[in-house]
């Protein structure tokens, strides 16, 4: 597209500066342009942080992208900045987040129907950490609250899409937990795998 250098040069500043997840249609109603040519600028600008090996690469999220740090360089920022002890999400919260992820949407009932134990607390929790959100309602006898997971849950677990959640059968020990969150009591300590994710 005609001015495509000086456009993904307007994006890149606009990612630094906007700091959270910028929508393609955000983007492509400032420049009035279709969002097609947008989604491909940003495509491009994503490419070319990942071909030179930046430290910092862009992100995709629903359409939306992000500045981050590259995953390798994990280790040397943690050595930067002052160490802090991070609480793990706990397993009550894991198995109910895995429910969510994998059946949504789903009620706070059928939730507790898998699991065998109310769920008020730890819903509660991951709702406040907008991991999950309500997405309507069940249908069935008192229209009970439908919960699904929410776009920042994507960004945690480094998923573009719930398209690219691992099949139940191949998640052994694939991911680990990229940020330190706590639900609830009984906090688990150390690293997350998928098997903990998914175990229910």
């Amino acid at each position: 597209m005609a001015g495509n250098k000086k456009i993904k040069s307007a994006i890149e500043s606009m990612l630094f500066v906007w700091g959270e997840p910028l929508n393609v249609k955000d983007i492509a109603d400032i420049f009035n342009v279709d969002k097609s040519e947008i989604y491909e600028c940003c495509r491009e600008l994503q490419d070319e942080y990942e071909q030179e090996g930046r430290g910092i690469v862009i992100r995709e999220v629903n359409k939306c992208f992000q500045f981050v740090t590259r995953a390798e360089n994990l280790d040397y920022i943690e050595r930067l900045c002052t160490p802090v002890k991070h609480k793990k999400l706990s397993q009550s919260a894991l198995e109910t987040l895995a429910i969510i992820a994998y059946k949504q949407p789903v009620t706070k009932g059928e939730i507790e129907a898998v699991r065998g134990i109310r769920c008020d607390r730890v819903i509660e929790g991951l709702t406040k950490r907008n991991l999950i959100a309500e997405v309507g309602r069940s249908d069935s006898v008192g229209r009970p609250i439908l919960y699904g997971t929410t776009d920042d849950f994507l960004r945690y677990f480094g998923f573009k899409t719930l398209k690219e959640l691992p099949e139940i059968e191949d998640i052994e020990g694939v991911l680990s937990e990229p940020e330190g969150m706590v639900d609830g009591d009984d906090v688990m300590e150390g690293q997350m795998t998928l098997a903990d994710f998914t175990n229910y």
